[in-house]
């Protein structure tokens, strides 16, 4: 048995149930232990009674009664990621500090696992981005499977659920960047078509094909929600393809992809919402450029800014094209650096 303890919680700890602290921090507990003391009194934050699912609050102290020492730790589980996933994924880090992780998700690697998506994806390899931490880090936000770019992780519960309302209620700014079959007229502009699921599943584990609906259609239309996405042109190669910046105010599932399509102008590459059968600026050769350029989907998540919700200050992580887009940029002579890292700024 061990003695008496009195511990103070700290600032990455608080806003957590008191049982599941308990037990992340003394795994031979049970709940039913947990209760006990709860229910006898043995169990004090800051001198009074608790019951099992009270909130810690960070700076309160933790009276801890003797606690049994239970078995041998059982030895650590072998790890599931190998020695070249876990250098691939710690080679993606883009930023991070003892709160927040940002990646350069690369194309064709899913944020998680899922119908079709198979055993490899981020949140399956978070083990490798430990970095000398107890927990592993926690998925924020998603991407597409075939989307790259900027992707959050949080390393406690705290910081994710502080993150994930700043996604919410649009406190952070993402811009992406597409390469596009011919050039959006007018050059910047706003799209608020709504968005439903088509019916059926995704025949590349991917859910289901979304559906564009007028806005004037949404609030009757079953299972549709509004979207409304800011685009602006950044370079154009004659009437063939453009360069395009692109900020989703709303995050609906495939909404750029959607939204573009929509609009006559699908991503290249984009076989679920394009397809090289898709007319475009009448020439009819769809979302497929031919040639040099790659047939895989050129969406990236290039840039993403937040307030961080310890230190308050304001963060820009900026993501590199990945190679098959860089490749089409050398191709077209579009260059990363010529064009502003917010063209939307003079706009607002």
């Amino acid at each position: 048995m061990s003695g008496v303890q009195t511990i103070q919680i700290g600032v990455d700890d608080g806003d957590q149930r008191i049982d599941r602290w308990l037990k992340k921090r003394f795994p031979q507990l049970t709940q039913g232990a947990v209760e006990k003391m709860c229910r006898t009194g043995q169990l004090r934050v800051d001198g009074g009674r608790v019951k099992a699912n009270t909130r810690l609050e960070a700076g309160q102290e933790i009276r801890i009664p003797p606690l049994p020492q239970g078995e041998a730790p059982a030895p650590k589980p072998r790890s599931r990621v190998t020695q070249s996933d876990a250098e691939m994924i710690q080679n993606c880090v883009l930023w991070r500090d003892e709160h927040i992780i940002a990646l350069n998700k690369p194309p064709g690697l899913p944020s998680q696992g899922g119908s079709g998506q198979g055993d490899r994806h981020v949140d399956g390899l978070t083990e490798a981005l430990m970095f000398g931490y107890k927990d592993k880090p926690k998925l924020v936000h998603r991407l597409d499977k075939d989307t790259s770019g900027v992707l959050l992780l949080a390393r406690t519960d705290r910081i994710a659920r502080a993150l994930s309302e700043a996604f919410r209620h649009r406190l952070t700014r993402k811009i992406y960047w597409a390469a596009v079959a011919g050039v959006p007229h007018p050059r910047m502009g706003s799209i608020k078509y709504g968005l439903v699921k088509a019916p059926g599943r995704g025949r590349m584990g991917e859910g289901e094909k979304m559906v564009a609906v007028l806005p004037k259609d949404v609030a009757t239309t079953e299972g549709a929600k509004r979207a409304h996405t800011d685009y602006a042109v950044l370079s154009g190669l004659g009437g063939r393809v453009s360069w395009v910046a692109m900020v989703p105010v709303t995050g609906r599932t495939h909404q750029l992809r959607a939204h573009m399509s929509e609009m006559g102008h699908p991503i290249v590459g984009d076989g679920k919402y394009g397809g090289s059968g898709q007319e475009n600026l009448g020439d009819g050769w769809g979302a497929q450029l031919g040639g040099e350029i790659s047939k895989k989907l050129h969406l990236h998540a290039r840039m993403i800014r937040f307030e961080h919700p310890i230190t308050k200050k304001l963060i820009t992580v900026t993501a590199p094209l990945p190679d098959h887009m860089g490749r089409t940029w050398q191709t077209l002579g579009w260059h990363e650096n010529d064009v502003p890292e917010d063209p939307f700024e003079d706009a607002e």
